[in-house]
């Protein structure tokens, strides 16, 4: 894949492992709800500037929404909010540039965070990345920055304390890359990440405060070019017992950094390339693969994910080496024709919800207009969407092996949410996320949030 975002996605969980059932039975339940329509309310967060937004959204322990909404500017780096949903009120934490102490360098400026929160001791742990890009090639490649600015300094690891509302600033990437990938080993007070465009991977100690680059874990990433560019893994998987850290590469080989050796090494056994070779998906070298967050793998648990685009449900044990496709989940209207997602590598919209056995997965379906579908452009610009599509919630119970599709989600004012790569839920069950909306004729990036299926 030729993008910044991997088509794959992947959540791990604390759940024990169970059977499918039969397709016809799962699909018979699911068509009765599938057709519905979700209305969903967009706020105002106060930022025009605001663009496309990935992952940067999590609900922390107080029942606040934490999000990050992003730019691309050369001005004004990305900001940081908290919206209560209590008394719906929103309050605008911090400039990313500000809070990385960079403000007034006229660099390029912290425009993103691509990665979700992770709270550990009352803090919230995140990453900073770059928003602002030179096009080549139809290809994101890092800013040049315009006459009178500096580079980009690189992405930094942050935290944020729910008690006082500060932010410190705890380390910077390595040779100025943004940080696209970041989880936390809360046991063993270990951040770690992947670094853009050249996959370094890295680990931030918290106690001794020490940052330490294991190098480059996909080739020359999203630097290299033709044969040599490969996708850089989204997310990261860690086993809380040892301290382990999974990942995949866009050749479907599972890696395992080791905590007692402080290194990295191929996991033996089956690559996810023989799963989507057996569920006769075409996709897996063009669009790469990834694991995502939370804390798992141990007997009777398993690390559950997404193949984006082709949406097949799949889980893997990478201790044992072992990867079994589930179902395909994605919208009933993209079954029904047959279509992969408008979007062009997917969606990274993909969590566990509150009851901790209900995956939630946001995906496209085709609009059709007099009895005809609209098609999307061919070719298109990666990163882009090939079409117009509806926004779909799908849910898959773990401990049912049932899936849902609870209908397509339209905006209070009947605009379908687009460019849509994140999602949160809820104590309440309520599911938030980050789109593009339409405020006095203007389109911008903003908070979202509809009711999922286990809302109280």
């Amino acid at each position: 894949m030729r993008n910044g975002c991997c088509a794959f996605c992947l959540v791990s969980t604390a759940v024990g492992l169970a059977g499918c059932n039969a397709a016809g039975e799962r699909r018979s339940e699911a068509a009765a709800v599938g057709d519905k329509r979700i209305t969903a309310h967009a706020y105002d967060s106060g930022f025009p500037l605001s663009h496309d937004s990935y992952n940067a959204i999590s609900v922390a322990s107080n029942g606040n929404v934490y999000y990050v909404l992003s730019t691309d500017s050369v001005d004004t780096g990305a900001a940081t909010f908290r919206f209560n949903p209590s008394t719906r009120k929103i309050d605008r934490l911090g400039d990313l540039t500000e809070v990385c102490g960079e403000k007034g360098m006229k660099a390029i400026p912290q425009g993103k965070s691509h990665v979700s929160f992770r709270e550990s001791n009352g803090k919230l742990y995140f990453a900073t990345h770059i928003g602002y890009y030179t096009i080549r090639d139809d290809m994101e490649t890092m800013g040049v920055p315009p006459p009178g600015y500096k580079p980009y300094p690189g992405g930094h690891f942050l935290a944020y304390d729910l008690s006082t509302g500060q932010f410190e600033n705890l380390a910077i990437a390595p040779k100025g890359e943004g940080i696209i990938t970041m989880n936390m080993d809360k046991t063993r007070g270990r951040l770690y990440g992947i670094t853009w465009p050249s996959s370094y991977f890295i680990r931030y100690d918290l106690a001794r405060k020490e940052l330490r680059n294991l190098g480059p874990v996909a080739g020359k990433g999203e630097s290299g070019k033709g044969s040599s560019y490969e996708t850089i893994c989204r997310s990261l998987a860690i086993d809380p017992h040892d301290g382990s850290v999974f990942f995949t590469n866009s050749a479907g080989s599972i890696f395992q950094y080791q905590y007692v050796t402080d290194s990295i090494s191929q996991v033996p056994g089956e690559s996810l390339v023989g799963l989507f070779r057996r569920v006769r998906s075409a996709l897996v070298r063009q669009y790469g693969l990834q694991l995502a967050p939370d804390s798992l793998i141990r007997p009777g648990r398993a690390i559950y994910g997404v193949h984006r685009n082709s949406g097949y449900l799949f889980r893997v044990d990478p201790v044992a080496g072992r990867a079994e496709e589930l179902d395909r989940i994605t919208s009933l209207p993209s079954q029904r024709s047959g279509m992969f997602d408008e979007f062009s590598y997917g969606y990274l919209g993909f969590a566990l919800g509150c009851d901790g056995h209900t995956l939630h997965y946001l995906t496209g379906g085709p609009v059709y207009e007099n009895g005809h579908r609209l098609a999307g452009k061919t070719p298109t610009a990666k990163g882009e969407s090939k079409g117009i599509e509806d926004l779909h919630l799908i849910t898959y119970d773990i401990a049912a092996s049932r899936y849902a599709d609870n209908g397509a989600i339209f905006l209070e004012n009947g605009d379908r949410p687009a460019y849509v790569n994140s999602v949160a839920v809820g104590r309440d069950g309520t599911v938030y996320t980050l789109s593009r909306v339409t405020k006095h004729g203007a389109v911008h990036g903003d908070l979202i949030s509809f009711p999922g299926p286990l809302a109280k």
